[in-house]
């Protein structure tokens, strides 16, 4: 057991089941928190929990049907605005929040709740610290990496908040042994540098590998993460600045 000193520092990794797309609609919050030890590596925890919510709504089947949390078992629970700071913004010493595509649930733990505190993304991260693996979603780094220590069954229900957050907090846990917190602090705030080119007749292929007038069309895509992709190779290449724009809503084949 990792005996937690409440100056440590410390992330809290939270994980959000949600029952409609409104600011408030939380369904379930779940967390597990990472400490740096007394021999400075990053730990996992025994603190981990979660939390039911009423998302002031009916769950429509597609909604259940990905976390399976039914609407008699949230009738009788807190309303998010009632009981998010209590998880957000725990006693102690509290350096970042994380999650896996954070932006989803920046889009719930408002700052109001947060108080501010900095987010990591470990999908950004893991982009960065692993861009050979093939794939980036938290159950396929899992497999992938199979990360020391993580216990199966705790990991499981996939789809359920603690056991999803119990799965990235071990993600993280290898980033930030292996890089800065703020390191990962500053990728989280740029859009995501993919390893290779997402879609199209190029798909599959390293930026290094594409004709230079197609980075050009590339960098301007919709999608913010392929534009910054491209544009950072074109920069790597003399072709023009780099640009590194605001962080919207995350969408991405990756």
């Amino acid at each position: 057991m990792i005996i937690i000193d409440m100056s440590s520092p410390r992330v809290r990794v939270i994980d959000l089941e949600t029952g409609g797309n409104g600011s408030d609609n939380v369904c379930e919050i779940g967390w597990q928190d990472v400490v740096l030890d007394e021999n400075a590596a990053w730990q996992v925890t025994e603190e981990r929990g979660a939390i039911l919510v009423n998302p002031g709504r009916p769950m429509s089947p597609d909604t259940m049907a990905v976390h399976h949390i039914l609407d008699e078992q949230v009738a009788d629970a807190p309303y998010w605005k009632e009981i998010a700071a209590t998880v957000l913004r725990p006693p102690g010493r509290l350096d970042a929040l994380a999650a896996h595509r954070a932006a989803f649930e920046q889009r719930y733990c408002r700052p109001r709740f947060t108080g501010g505190t900095p987010w990591i993304c470990t999908w950004k991260s893991a982009l960065r610290v692993w861009p050979d693996l093939p794939r980036f979603s938290n159950q396929m780094l899992r497999y992938q990496r199979m990360p020391a220590g993580l216990v199966h069954e705790i990991g499981l229900p996939a789809h359920r908040a603690m056991p999803d957050a119990y799965v990235t907090a071990h993600h993280l846990r290898d980033l930030l042994n292996q890089t800065s917190l703020e390191q990962l602090l500053t990728w989280s705030k740029e859009p995501g540098l993919l390893p290779r080119v997402p879609s199209g007749p190029d798909r599959g292929k390293g930026w290094d590998r594409i004709e230079t007038s197609v980075l050009a069309g590339l960098s301007r895509d919709r999608d913010q993460d392929i534009r910054f992709s491209a544009q950072t190779e074109l920069s790597r290449r003399g072709e023009r600045n780099q640009q590194v724009m605001a962080e919207p809503p995350q969408k991405s084949f990756f």
